[in-house]
């Protein structure tokens, strides 16, 4: 049965490696048999990561690469290529809010700064297209492959304050289930691309809107746990399982989906 869901021996190339569930995921797909290639702006960063991956044994590899540049993926994807010979997973995890884009309380959407409005939507729209171009390729050549990419509450259903993220994480959705009949179409059925919509988890772009200086939960905290069934925050760990299922022979007859990771924020009317 452990089979089934196994992920050893598989490459996988995680985009936003050195953030908090980028790094999370890594750590469990190196304990899972992965072997994991860190990827993201920064050497350095990418290099203390796999050091940290590896410290206790496995397999990793840190790669320097701008998710929003072609190029850089593509001379990414060719060192991985020559080490490890093949792509079987890629986790796109990069991305996320800026503080340029989210609009206070008291702000309307006519108070937007558009540039924030273009940097989160191309973060997070083409911080994902990007390497599902350059590593599908791979996958499509290869002829399996698995893509799981990160989609949002805000895909379902309107959260304010934060209209750019909203908008990229409900393209990211719709991204995920054309690439997923595309390439189902064209390269067979053992390539394959789903989505989680993870609920509400403290980072650090939302700490400061979600917890006071003092550790206390701020109004709009309290919004979130009183729509949240299960009464609490999710903890990244939470994500790995449902994650490597969706990388897993356990899930060969799932494509397009979008599977939410919410503590029941998404099934739940807040009555």
């Amino acid at each position: 049965m452990n089979e089934l869901f196994s992920v050893e021996g598989k490459v996988a190339v995680i985009t936003g490696a050195s953030g908090v569930l980028g790094g999370t995921l890594a750590e469990h797909f190196i304990k899972a048999g992965a072997k994991v290639v860190a990827l993201g702006r920064s050497q350095e960063k990418m290099d203390s990561r796999v050091a940290e991956l590896t410290s206790n044994g496995g397999d990793a590899f840190a790669v320097e690469a701008n998710v929003m540049d072609v190029k850089s993926l593509e001379a990414a994807s060719a060192k991985i290529i020559e080490k490890y010979g093949k792509i079987d997973i890629l986790l796109n995890i990069a991305g996320g809010n800026i503080p340029t884009a989210t609009l206070s309380a008291e702000q309307s959407f006519f108070d937007m700064d558009m540039m924030g409005w273009n940097e989160v939507t191309d973060l997070n729209i083409n911080g994902t297209v990007y390497p599902s171009y350059v590593f599908g390729k791979v996958m499509a050549e290869q002829g399996s492959g698995s893509i799981v990419n990160i989609s949002s509450m805000a895909a379902y259903s309107a959260i304010t304050r934060v209209a750019g993220y909203s908008a990229a994480k409900s393209a990211i959705t719709n991204f995920t289930q054309w690439l997923a009949s595309d390439v189902a179409l064209k390269f067979g059925d053992k390539i394959r691309v789903n989505a989680i919509a993870p609920g509400f988890f403290i980072g650090d772009q939302n700490r400061k809107i979600l917890i006071n200086e003092d550790g206390s939960l701020t109004d709009r905290s309290k919004k979130v746990i009183a729509k949240t069934p299960m009464g609490r925050f999710g903890d990244a760990a939470e994500l790995n399982g449902a994650v490597q299922f969706l990388c897993s022979e356990a899930s060969s007859f799932i494509t397009g989906a979008l599977l939410p990771i919410d503590g029941g924020f998404s099934a739940f009317s807040g009555v």
